[in-house]
C-alpha cells in the first residue's frame, strides 16, 4: 500500500513552551509516544521493513516490522521505544515537528541543521539592541572631558 507524504507536518512555532510542572502533567505520555510512532510511520511513504532496516543501520542493532508496529500500538503498554530508537525513527521519516511537538511538554523545542543559525542571528540582534540601549544612555549622561584648561 502506498501513502501519502505527510502535508500535515507542523510548521516551527516560536511560543516559548512551557514545562511541565504541575501534577500528572506527562500522564498519558506513553501512549501519546505510541501514537507519534504511529504518526511518523504512517506519513512515510516506504514500507515499514525498510524504515526498520534503515533504523537497525543507524543503532547497529536489529529492528523489525513487527518492533515498529507494537512501539505504534497504544494498546500494548508493555512495549514502549526507548529514547534511542526514537531517535533513529525520527531521523529515518525526517518527522523532526513530531519530536519538536513532543519536547514542547517539558518545555523544549527543537532545531534542526542549519536553524541554529537563525536563532544566533536573533540572540545577536537582541544583545546589539541592548547594547545600542545602553550606548545611548551613556551618552545622554556624558560630557565632555576637559583637562587642564581653565573655564
Amino acid at each position: 500500500m502506498v501513502k501519502a507524504r505527510a502535508l500535515n507536518q507542523l510548521a516551527f512555532a516560536f511560543e516559548a513552551p512551557r514545562p511541565a510542572t504541575h501534577a500528572a502533567a506527562l500522564a498519558g505520555s506513553d501512549a501519546r509516544i505510541a501514537k507519534m510512532v504511529g504518526e511518523a510511520l504512517n506519513s512515510d511513504t516506504r514500507p515499514r521493513e525498510v524504515i526498520a532496516a534503515e533504523m537497525s543501520v543507524l543503532l547497529d542493532a536489529e529492528v523489525s516490522k513487527a518492533m515498529l508496529d507494537a512501539w505504534s500500538a497504544p494498546q500494548k503498554p508493555g512495549h514502549n521505544i526507548s529514547h534511542g530508537r526514537m531517535k533513529a525513527l525520527i531521523a529515518v521519516t525526517n518527522r523532526f515537528d513530531l519530536l519538536d511537538r513532543d519536547l514542547r511538554e517539558i518545555g523544549a523545542a527543537v532545531l534542526v541543521g542549519e536553524e541554529i543559525h537563525t536563532v544566533r542571528l536573533g540572540h545577536l540582534k537582541s544583545k546589539i539592541a541592548e547594547l545600542t540601549a545602553e550606548l545611548r544612555a551613556v551618552e545622554r549622561m556624558a560630557e565632555p572631558i576637559e583637562r587642564g584648561r581653565e573655564r
